[in-house]
C-alpha cells in the first residue's frame, strides 16, 4: 500500500467522499446501492467513525460505520435489517468504496482493520449484491460470513456479518 494513509473522516474529506461515492454509483458502472447525502457525512463527524484512505493527499477510499437506528432511512438498509437485525449493539458497516485505480491492493482490508480497532467487540452487519463477486471475496478474506439473504429492487442481496 506504500504511501496510503488510513485515517478518520475530517470535514475537508467530505467533497472527496461524495465524488468517490458518485463515481461508484450503478449508473456510472459502479456497484453502490445507496447514495448518502452530504448531511449524512457531516453528521458522521461527531458520530461513529467513517474511515478514509488517502494517497498523496487524494482521497482514494472510504468505509462507513453507522448505528442501526438512524440508518433505516435507506430502504435497502431497512430490508437488510429485517433479514438480519444483528446484536443489540451491532452497527451497519458500509458502504466501502475504493477508487478504481486503487482496487486489488488491500485498501478495503486496511480500512476494515482500522474500523475494527475503533469498534472492538461489536458486530458489523453489511449487505452486498449477490453478483458482486469481487466484494464478496474481499469481505470473506476479512473474516465476514453470510448470515442471511434478501431481495431489494429486483436484485438479490447477501447479508454478511462479522463478530466483534
Amino acid at each position: 500500500m506504500g504511501d496510503v494513509r488510513i485515517d478518520v473522516l475530517r470535514a475537508g474529506d467530505i467533497d472527496g467522499v461524495l465524488a468517490l461515492q458518485e463515481a461508484n454509483q450503478v449508473e456510472h458502472g459502479g456497484t453502490l446501492s445507496a447514495r448518502m447525502p452530504r448531511t449524512f457525512f457531516a453528521a458522521a463527524l461527531g458520530g461513529m467513525p467513517v474511515i478514509v484512505a488517502r494517497r498523496n493527499g487524494r482521497l482514494v477510499g472510504f468505509l462507513v460505520s453507522a448505528p442501526k437506528q438512524p440508518m433505516p432511512e435507506a430502504p435497502v438498509v431497512r430490508a437488510m435489517l429485517r433479514a438480519w437485525p444483528g446484536a443489540d449493539d451491532a452497527y451497519v458497516y458500509g458502504p466501502v468504496c475504493v477508487a478504481a485505480d486503487e482496487r486489488g491492493h488491500g485498501l478495503a482490508g486496511a480500512m476494515f482493520a482500522a474500523l475494527h480497532a475503533l469498534l472492538p467487540g461489536r458486530e458489523g452487519v453489511l449487505f452486498i449484491r449477490s453478483d458482486n463477486t469481487a466484494s464478496i471475496r474481499a469481505h470473506a478474506k476479512m473474516g465476514m460470513r453470510q448470515v442471511a439473504a434478501f431481495e431489494h429492487g429486483g436484485a438479490a442481496m447477501l447479508v454478511l456479518a462479522y463478530p466483534g
